[in-house]
């Protein structure tokens, strides 16, 4: 498997060679690609091989998994089809999937993932595709179907792919987060947003809430999912308002603010060394631009895993504030 950071002409050379590829660049870029085996997603934020964290508008990242693969089948979803994603993904193999940030699609996937027929029956990777900080408002992220050249902004863009015999794939996630031992939290509706929580079954305004706790939002809720520790991120919270997430809250959950951590970047770091990978083939990476943000990781590597930055992580469902991965395995 092949990861790097390449320019606009070496791409296409890829391309034009048939190579079955996974793309992240700036929209500028993969406009200019030529159809191919392909799919990619907008974002100019990268953990590159050579120089670690950094913000490229003339480069795009490739990750080639041609050597591993029998076949492909590249498929656009709109939101309200997505529930037949594992369905369609087969047997053998495994999905991955690029949704647009804000779309109806995201929001989709975010709600009902767990919900979708199949859940887990074959392992899905991906990750939310978006724009550079300063353009939010001004730019809709983006997918693109590489096959077809079609561009979309309201779609998830997904490639089922068929190993060749003798290769499995296996998806991790490293979290840096765990429960605090703080209030229960639970809301009374799904969604992206709330105004009110109930605080060990009282209900609050939950911004007002947040100020009064003097809260670090750097800091996601996070709830226990059957062992599965799923962070909520905060994107912003408007005094007296509405609270916004990058991920769903979901009714039924008990989530707790996450245990306090004395220094983001050195937890971080400290979690990619101790996530034993040694002797693992990484085929694919994605991390979190919250990550990139509050460990200040430009200019800095997180060796083994490179790979685009993202607006949200897709590992079986929708994940915040995390690093997901695809290794490769001989049977």
């Amino acid at each position: 498997m092949q990861q790097e950071l390449i320019s606009l002409n070496e791409v296409e050379k890829q391309i034009a060679a048939g190579k079955t590829l996974l793309i992240a660049g700036d929209e500028n870029l993969l406009k200019q690609l030529p159809k191919g085996q392909w799919i990619g997603g907008t974002i100019p934020y990268f953990m590159s091989p050579e120089k670690g964290g950094l913000v490229s508008h003339d480069k795009i990242f490739v990750t080639d998994i041609s050597a591993a693969t029998k076949s492909i089948s590249l498929k656009a979803y709109e939101a309200n089809s997505l529930g037949t994603v594992y369905t369609d993904a087969g047997d053998g193999g495994f999905s991955f999937i690029i949704i647009p940030a804000l779309s109806e699609a995201h929001v989709a996937f975010a709600l009902n993932a767990p919900n979708y027929k199949d859940f887990g029956s074959q392992p899905l990777i991906g990750w939310i595709s978006g724009v550079h900080l300063d353009d939010l408002g001004k730019i809709t992220p983006k997918v693109f179907n590489g096959k077809t050249g079609e561009v979309y902004e309201d779609k998830a863009m997904v490639m089922h792919v068929n190993l060749i015999p003798g290769k499995v794939v296996d998806v991790g996630i490293i979290n840096s987060f765990e429960q605090g031992d703080g209030d229960n939290l639970t809301f009374d509706a799904d969604g992206f947003s709330c105004t009110d929580v109930m605080v060990n079954g009282v209900k609050e305004n939950f911004a007002d809430y947040i100020i009064k706790s003097d809260m670090d939002t750097k800091l996601p809720l996070v709830a226990d999912y059957y062992g599965a520790l799923v962070n909520t991120s905060f994107q912003s919270v408007d005094p007296g308002g509405e609270v916004h997430f990058y991920a769903p809250v979901f009714t039924g959950i008990r989530y707790r603010h996450a245990k306090a951590i004395e220094n983001y970047a050195t937890e971080f770091t400290k979690q990619l060394k101790e996530n034993n990978v040694a002797g693992q083939t990484i085929t694919f990476s994605c991390n979190c631009i919250l990550n990139y943000l509050y460990s200040e990781l430009d200019g800095k590597k997180t060796d083994p895993f490179v790979g685009p930055i993202t607006f949200g992580e897709i590992a079986y469902q929708l994940l915040n504030q995390t690093l997901v991965y695809l290794v490769l395995h001989d049977t």
